[in-house]
């Protein structure tokens, strides 16, 4: 991993999107498309870290469990704690399927976000992970509606367990969760639009939350 370079003064904040989905022309890729966009109108950086093109590896390997001496992370971890180090945002975009995270999506929290930060890190509140102190933003899509999702439990389980205690146990400095719900194949361009639009208005409140601004996107350039 590379030493701490960054510099707020001289450089934008920086906001790492980890994309989850199958499918390279999904409606999750351009959420995390338009999302990037956004924040680079307000001279941040932003990068996609798109896991099914990378080919990432969801399944730990032996030498990487927290308890192992010593802890040796494999390159393709490596590769991405250093993507992490410098980020101020973490964005996780995925679709919900069966209620939870795609695997993959599972295997970069376990893998990569805890890479070495074992059940008494976490119940210390340790700050050795290497999200420590940076701002968890989740983007999420489903086939059903949110009030589906709810009457069936699955939401408030998600909130619970993939928000709250992921920020909480490696002490991240917030947690933030847009749901964009009816994501279907059928839907209307005007939806996806809409849906688009929530997703540019929680960038520019991240990016006002980060800086101070005033959350209004930046003025169009004519």
């Amino acid at each position: 991993m590379r030493p701490q370079t960054k510099d707020h003064a001289t450089a934008g904040r920086l906001h790492v999107v980890i994309l989850c989905h199958p499918a390279p022309d999904s409606f999750n890729a351009a959420i995390a498309q338009a999302y990037c966009d956004t924040v680079r109108s307000f001279d941040h950086r932003a990068e996609i870290r798109d896991l099914y093109r990378l080919k990432f590896d969801p399944v730990m390997k032996a030498d990487e469990q927290p308890s192992s001496r010593p802890f040796v992370p494999s390159p393709d971890v490596v590769a991405e704690l250093d993507a992490l180090h410098d980020a101020d945002v973490i964005v996780l975009v995925y679709p919900i399927w069966f209620g939870t995270p795609p695997a993959m999506m599972k295997g970069y929290v376990e893998r990569v976000m805890g890479a070495g930060f074992g059940h008494r890190s976490m119940r210390e509140r340790s700050t050795g992970s290497v999200v420590a102190g940076k701002h968890l933003l989740s983007i999420t899509t489903s086939g059903n509606s949110i009030q589906w999702l709810e009457g069936e439990g699955a939401w408030l389980s998600l909130r619970n367990v993939f928000d709250i205690y992921l920020a909480n146990a490696f002490s991240m400095a917030s947690n933030t969760h847009l749901h964009l719900s009816s994501i279907v194949d059928n839907m209307s361009d005007r939806t996806a639009r809409e849906e688009l639009y929530r997703v540019t208005e929680i960038a520019t409140a991240t990016c006002a939350k980060l800086l101070k601004l005033p959350e209004n996107p930046p003025a169009a350039a004519s």
